[in-house]
């Protein structure tokens, strides 16, 4: 009753003017604020404060990172060692992630990059750019008979086998839909390349399906899942049986990876947080307040570049290293997390409102330059 008086009486000084001269009297707010938090009620600015002195707790200097594994301009490599990518996605309706996340690796530094995707979307991702690789061998249900569908399935593992061996890194989501059939292939794509040990970023639809079978990647140390808000909701109901929260954000992501085996875990949001169940590290450096569509697709591309050129740096370099972290997983992502956030950056500096995921795909070079001169890094 008291607490209902208080915050009664307060609502009803608001229409007095001499009340809201009273009002403005710091000793007067002060008082009113205590009674206030005393019977439960205000904010809780000590949470607040301990939340963000986590994330400060955790930051980690993303730009040494990068220059650290981004490996150096060699004339005596061949195509191909500076990373070979695919993308895992693009069906009717979505080419535009697939491209996104394949052109975004390209930029980044990577010597190829590959779509495999429906036969459907694959004249569309071809005509965005020659400059990928563009595989139309997955199928969707309704392009395929109930009797067909083993048969069907056989094929497409068979073709995607045909390359798998190359990569160093899947991306497997973006674009990819939710037919059950197509979900169903990719599953056994996944398997495959767990077996080979070649590392996945895992996005968009990826994730859909990762949430529901969380045995694709349970346990796998080269699998990065990369959750927006409501993906990462979705994660922590399921795993963790909670709800997603910030109050304890860096405690949550660590819990969650852990539980699901030791995967990296990077959760985007104002501070990318990222953990693979033993550490967690911030990213929060630049950043860009236009949230326009595509931006998780440039992400997944910049990170499994990063992540491939992280597993090169780790397995070449003393052991003693002052890398404090060795795992390529949170490597990449710590390195693709910053590059992305910065080249966001550049693109609103120039464009503002109508900032798109195009501008920012073209400011991705500048932004590795910046950071990591490509003459520092010639051989």
């Amino acid at each position: 009753m008291l607490m209902k008086h208080v915050m009664n009486s307060q609502y009803s000084f608001l229409g007095c003017a001499s009340t809201c001269m009273l009002l403005a009297s710091s000793s007067f707010f002060r008082r009113q604020q205590f009674l206030i938090r005393s019977l439960g009620g205000g904010i809780d600015h000590h949470t607040n404060s301990r939340n963000m002195q986590d994330l400060r707790s955790v930051e980690v200097d993303a730009e040494s990172i990068i220059r650290a594994i981004t490996p150096a301009l060699d004339p005596r490599r061949h195509k191909g060692q500076a990373g070979k990518i695919a993308v895992i996605g693009g069906c009717r309706e979505y080419t535009g992630a697939p491209y996104f996340a394949a052109i975004s690796a390209l930029k980044i530094g990577a010597d190829l990059s590959h779509v495999f995707c429906t036969k459907d979307a694959a004249p569309v991702i071809k005509s965005y750019s020659p400059e990928l690789i563009v595989h139309p061998v997955l199928e969707e249900s309704y392009g395929v008979r109930e009797e067909d569908k083993k048969i069907i399935s056989s094929k497409v593992l068979a073709e995607v086998d045909k390359w798998i061996g190359r990569f160093d890194c899947l991306v497997i989501g973006p674009g990819l839909g939710r037919d059950p059939f197509l979900l169903d292939c990719v599953s056994e794509i996944m398997k495959h390349a767990r077996q080979s040990s070649i590392p996945i970023v895992i996005d968009g639809d990826g994730l859909f399906l990762v949430t529901d079978h969380l045995d694709l990647v349970s346990g796998y140390a080269l699998a990065v899942l990369t959750p927006n808000v409501n993906e990462y909701k979705r994660l922590v109901q399921k795993v963790l049986n909670s709800e997603a929260n910030d109050v304890d954000a860096t405690q949550q992501v660590l819990s969650l990876a852990k539980q699901i085996g030791g995967v990296t875990i990077l959760r985007k949001g104002k501070s990318d947080l990222i953990s693979d169940g033993d550490t967690v590290k911030s990213v929060s450096i630049y950043g860009s307040p236009r949230r326009c569509g595509g931006q998780g697709d440039i992400l997944s591309g910049s990170v499994a570049v990063f992540l491939s050129w992280a597993r090169q740096h780790v397995a070449s370099t003393d052991p003693n290293s002052n890398l404090s972290c060795k795992n390529p997983a949170v490597l990449g992502c710590i390195a693709g997390s910053a590059m992305m956030r910065k080249a966001a950056s550049l693109a609103f500096s120039h464009k503002k409102r109508s900032t798109v995921t195009g501008d920012i795909i073209e400011c991705l070079g500048k932004s590795l330059e910046d950071i990591c001169p490509a003459s520092s890094c010639c051989l």
